[in-house]
């Protein structure tokens, strides 16, 4: 049976909720469509964001063969039998999670995109800098989606056509976090077991899945983040469970050490700087190696950087002074430590004074009394 998100999926622009930095009047992918303009692309967004969604919308607005594959599941073969065929209209190949391809799968689907052969939309989930080849990005633009807002799901929420109290519709809009199609899956099933919506049976609906992993979707966030989470209270036993379940499932190892490698600047930092050396290690370890080897890698990392001191404040210094950066924006630098390489911008004063060692704040102005890294 088809699923209900995919019934209700948008076929046009002007039906579609949120992402107006990309399809809004005068904005990239409605420009494109406006201007016949065929071209390679990478969607990155979160799940249930319209990745597919706006890859179909733009496809169909031209003349085109459409063919949609999985990285998952395809093969070489999957790409090689599409290139074998004659159309007299461009071919559009969707590849979700792209990121899954292997190098030598991007390299093999590279020169098809490069001459023309194959038109390529991307879609990923994971930061395309660390997963696409970079000959295959260079040649693709790269689109950034963000989660739909509460606004945003409350109209797709509206679009379903089932009743619920403004009470439990508040709780999945809070309980999908931006995810437009896990809400509408949990609606659908909600509705097939119970007669009502109400919080009562959406949380029984969700009581009620059966464990599993999907690298797409809910599961593959909460079990990360349990991941983390476990690592950071230093529980090892908790961190060794949630990396297992990531390895049975076949999670890809690197965007496990990868997230191992931030843990470790995050949440570790100064109190034990060679943790990132440690992770950076698993990772390069992980990276040659590969399952079903690495584990072991992955393993020994989790242990140590579970055992490791903890000390946040490099990371929360870095978040107090963004937020000043946004807040303020470009504030005037202090013209001592302005950089000097012509006669005129010396005689203007800059580097004027400048020592190397001072106690003099090299803030700005307005910010010379600030102290974003506090030692713990």
């Amino acid at each position: 049976m088809q699923p209900l998100a995919d019934i209700l999926r948008p076929k046009s622009f002007d039906e579609f909720v949120g992402q107006s930095h990309l399809v809004g009047i005068g904005k990239p992918l409605r420009m494109a469509v406006e201007n016949k303009h065929l071209f390679s692309f990478l969607l990155w967004g979160p799940p249930g964001v319209g990745k597919t969604t706006l890859a179909k919308i733009y496809a169909q607005a031209f003349d085109v063969e459409f063919f949609e594959l999985s990285a998952v599941s395809a093969k070489k073969d999957d790409i090689r039998k599409i290139v074998e065929k004659t159309f007299d209209r461009p071919k559009v190949l969707f590849l979700d999670e792209i990121h899954r391809f292997s190098k030598s799968q991007q390299d093999y689907l590279l020169p098809f995109v490069e001459s023309g052969n194959i038109v390529l939309i991307g879609a990923t989930t994971e930061n395309p800098s660390f997963e696409v080849i970079p000959a295959l990005l260079s040649r693709c633009r790269v689109f950034v989606l963000e989660s739909h807002t509460a606004e945003g799901m409350e109209k797709i929420l509206e679009h379903v056509g089932y009743e619920m109290d403004k009470e439990a519709k508040d709780w999945l809009i809070a309980m999908a976090d931006g995810d437009a199609r896990q809400a509408i899956a949990m609606l659908e099933n909600t509705k097939k077991l119970y007669d009502v919506i109400t919080i009562k049976s959406l949380k029984d609906t969700l009581q009620s899945k059966h464990l599993r992993y999907d690298k797409k979707g809910e599961e593959h966030y909460n079990t990360i983040s349990a991941f983390i989470k476990s690592m950071r209270a230093s529980q090892v036993d908790a961190a060794l469970y949630y990396l297992s379940r990531m390895i049975d499932s076949g999670e890809d190892p690197k965007f496990i050490a990868r997230r191992m490698v931030v843990f470790a600047s995050e949440d570790i930092g100064v109190a034990l700087p060679t943790a990132l050396v440690v992770a950076n290690a698993v990772f390069r370890a992980v990276e040659t190696i590969g399952y079903p080897e690495c584990s072991i890698n992955l393993a020994q990392g989790v242990v140590y950087l579970c055992q490791c001191p903890k000390d946040r404040s490099a990371y929360d210094g870095l978040q107090n002074a963004l937020l000043d950066v946004k807040k303020f924006g470009n504030l005037p630098i202090p013209l001592s430590v302005r950089n000097a390489p012509t006669k005129l911008m010396k005689d203007l004063g800059y580097g004027k004074g400048y020592t190397k060692y001072t106690q003099e704040s090299y803030l700005p102005d307005k910010l010379q009394k600030k102290k974003y890294y506090k030692k713990t």
